[in-house]
C-alpha cells in the first residue's frame, strides 16, 4: 500500500509524517481547556487532534474494589478504581460538536477513539473522517466489525496484541468494510521508555500486514518518534496538554506545545532525509568537488622534468589529476612546462 487518504492529507511515504495531538483527559473536565488545547494543538503544527469517546458506564462496571482497582505501585493512577478514573478522564459527548468545529476553523483534522458501538452511533451523527481503536480495545471484535462496516480508514493502535491477535483484528476490519488500515506500534505503559518500544518492529508490520504504519508513543521526548520515521512511520501520535505542571489524568508523559512544535519540524526534517538509495555527488555536492584533493606543483616544473615527491603534491582544490595517479606519474618527465600552483594533467 502505497499512500491513503486521512479527511483531506495523504499519508505514506511519499509524504510528510502525519502528526496526531492525543488530548485524552488532559482538559480536566473544562471545555474552554479542551478548545484551548485545540487551539495549541493548531499552532504546533499537527495535522489531527484526537479525543476519546466513552463514559465511565459504556467501559466499566460501576465497582470500586477487587478487579475493578488499579493495583500496582509504579501506576500513575494506583489505587483508584477504574469507574472514578474514566469519570475524571472522559470527554463529555455534549462537548465533542464544539471541539470538531473549533479544529475545523483552524485547519485540524478532528476524530475520535470509540470505545463501544453506541460511541460509533453518537461519532457517525457528527461526521468523523475516520476512526482510531486503542490498544486496550484491539481485540475487542464486536466493536472492530461496528467501525468497519462505516467503511472510513480505521488507525489500531498494537499494544500488547500478539502477532495471531492482530492478524484477527486485520482480518475481521477487512471482512466487514474497512479497506484503509493504519497499525501503530505501541507500547503501552504511562509513560514508556525507549527500550520498551521495540520500534524495529514497524517494517515488519509493514510488511506482514501490508498496510500503513506508525507509531502510538507514550515516551518522553521526541527520539523515539523520530527513529520511527526513518524506519517507515507515516503517522506519530503524542499525547498532548497544555501545561504538565497544571496536571491531568495524562498530563506526566504528554508533550507540550512547544515540545509538540519540535516534534514536528524534527519528524519533517527525518522524513526529508530518508531520499533514495544514492552513491556520488548529489546535485547540491557538486560545487563541493571542487574542494576534494587533486595534484598540483608544488614547485616550477620544466617540460621534460621529472615529477618527484618535492614538485608535485596532493593537495585541495579538486581540479588536477586524482590523487591515485600519484604514484604513476613519480619518476615520469613532464609534458608540459608547469608553474608553481598549477593543476596536473595527462
Amino acid at each position: 500500500m502505497e499512500e491513503i487518504k486521512l479527511a483531506n492529507k495523504f499519508i505514506g511515504k511519499k509524504h510528510k509524517p502525519f502528526i496526531i495531538a492525543e488530548m485524552s483527559g488532559n482538559h480536566n473536565q473544562s471545555l474552554d481547556k479542551a478548545l484551548k488545547i485545540v487551539e495549541a494543538a493548531a499552532e504546533s503544527g499537527a495535522d489531527a487532534i484526537k479525543i476519546q469517546t466513552y463514559t465511565a458506564d459504556t467501559l466499566t462496571l460501576n465497582v470500586r474494589n477487587g478487579d475493578f482497582t488499579i493495583n500496582d505501585p509504579k501506576s500513575l493512577w494506583n489505587g483508584e478504581s477504574l469507574y472514578d478514573l474514566y469519570s475524571k478522564a472522559y470527554t463529555p459527548w455534549e462537548w465533542h460538536e464544539a471541539i470538531f468545529n473549533k479544529a475545523k476553523e483552524l485547519d485540524l483534522i478532528p476524530f475520535s477513539t470509540p470505545f463501544d458501538e453506541t460511541a460509533v452511533d453518537f461519532l457517525e451523527d457528527l461526521d468523523v473522517p475516520f476512526y482510531k481503536i486503542a490498544s486496550f480495545e484491539n481485540n475487542d471484535l464486536p466493536l472492530i466489525e461496528k467501525v468497519a462496516a462505516t467503511g472510513k480508514p480505521m488507525i489500531i493502535s498494537t499494544g500488547m496484541a500478539t502477532v495471531a491477535e492482530l492478524d484477527e483484528t486485520i482480518r475481521t476490519a477487512r471482512k466487514h468494510g474497512c479497506k484503509e488500515i493504519v497499525l501503530l506500534k505501541c507500547t503501552s505503559t504511562y509513560p514508556a521508555t525507549p527500550e520498551n518500544s521495540h520500534i524495529t518492529t514497524i517494517p515488519h508490520m509493514r510488511e506482514l500486514f501490508n498496510c500503513e504504519v506508525g507509531l502510538s508513543d507514550h515516551t518522553m521526548g521526541t527520539g523515539v518518534a523520530v527513529a520511527s520515521v526513518a524506519l517507515g512511520a507515516t503517522i506519530i501520535e503524542k499525547h498532548f496538554v497544555l501545561d504538565r505542571s497544571e496536571g491531568g489524568v495524562d498530563a506526566a508523559f504528554s508533550m507540550e506545545p512547544n515540545e509538540m512544535k519540535l516534534l514536528v519540524k524534527e519528524t519533517e526534517r527525518a522524513w526529508k532525509s530518508l531520499g533514495e538509495i544514492k552513491y556520488g555527488p548529489t546535485k547540491a555536492e557538486k560545487k563541493s568537488l571542487q574542494f576534494r584533493r587533486s595534484i598540483y606543483a608544488a614547485k616550477d616544473i620544466a617540460k621534460g622534468e621529472e615529477y618527484t615527491k618535492e614538485n608535485i603534491r596532493i593537495v585541495r582544490p579538486g581540479y588536477g589529476l586524482k590523487p591515485k595517479y600519484y604514484q604513476t606519474l613519480l619518476g615520469k618527465k613532464a609534458e608540459y612546462e608547469y608553474k608553481f600552483g598549477e593543476p596536473i594533467h595527462f
